[in-house]
């Protein structure tokens, strides 16, 4: 699972979350921005770093590192990189500071002795994910960040919960983003599910998952002349066949694909809950037939 493309994914949408991980976080936390920026000679780029708006005093630059798999030399390349990333823009920071994000203490480096002044100063600040506390109580980013380590049989029922919070705590026009973190997280973590598959299982409705925009904007090209209803429904079909002839591994016959097709919008909604409880075509069409 790749954790690190997740956490950036967080930090471009907020880059004031890593500052919420601090005890000691800038007063102009809200005004940096998330950036990857690159080192000449030798030429090299570092992806998670912490920008600070551009201000007379110059401001703290901060470096981040997510790392959820153990890797002797970490210190050694996040030091250097640092180090020389600040030498060369000594002019624009006042002063620079590395976090690095841990699911656990086992991960990291086993001999950092020879950076012991770093570690022990306010130069490097050490997260560990599995010691914030209740991913209940946690703050809606900072939970994020820790549903990337709960395991598999806990991770839907807490992400459906974060997803309730979503709901009831971030303004519609934000929470999108949200959503898509969730659900994204959970791909990760349930590599046997289509996206599709994993949406439904975290009690998104049809018309909040991103396959089903996606395809609602193909009918809604290619039906314009016939309506946006008709284009809305037809989207809705495409997704539910889809969902079922990957969840009963077979093609669907052209006659219960017709059938599908005349349902009305909200049995189609229905029908793309209950087919995750579908094993064979007859539960399919006994489904169908109590309609």
């Amino acid at each position: 699972m790749r954790r690190d493309s997740i956490f950036y994914k967080l930090f471009q949408q907020s880059p004031s979350l890593l500052f919420e991980l601090l005890t000691n976080p800038p007063d102009n936390a809200d005004n940096y921005r998330f950036d990857s920026v690159a080192v000449k000679e030798p030429k090299f780029e570092i992806d998670g770093v912490f920008l600070p708006p551009d201000t007379a005093d110059g401001g703290v630059v901060y470096f981040s590192e997510v790392q959820f798999q153990k890797d002797e030399m970490l210190y050694e390349r996040l030091f250097a990189e640092s180090l020389l990333y600040f030498y060369r823009n000594r002019m624009r920071y006042s002063d620079w500071q590395a976090v690095v994000i841990y699911p656990s203490r086992s991960i990291e480096q086993n001999n950092s002795y020879p950076y012991r002044a770093f570690l022990n100063s306010e130069q490097l600040y050490r997260v560990y994910l599995d010691e914030l506390g209740d991913i209940r109580q946690l703050p809606l980013g900072l939970a994020l960040m820790v549903l990337t380590t709960i395991e598999e049989d806990e991770a839907p029922e807490e992400a459906r919960y974060l997803l309730t919070r979503t709901y009831q705590e971030v303004p519609e026009v934000s929470s999108r983003a949200i959503i898509e973190l969730v659900t994204t997280i959970m791909v990760y973590k349930f590599e046997q599910l289509s996206r599709a598959e994993v949406e439904i299982m975290l009690g998104i409705t049809l018309q909040q998952t991103r396959v089903y925009r996606e395809i609602k904007e193909e009918g809604r090209q290619q039906g314009r002349q016939e309506g946006r209803q008709q284009g809305e429904q037809e989207a809705t079909v495409k997704l539910i066949v889809r969902l079922l002839t990957k969840r009963l591994e077979q093609e669907l016959s052209e006659e219960m694909q017709a059938t599908i097709s005349h349902l009305p919008l909200t049995v189609l909604e229905n029908l793309s809950v209950a087919l995750l409880d579908f094993s064979s075509l007859a539960d399919l069409q006994a489904w169908l037939d109590a309609q």
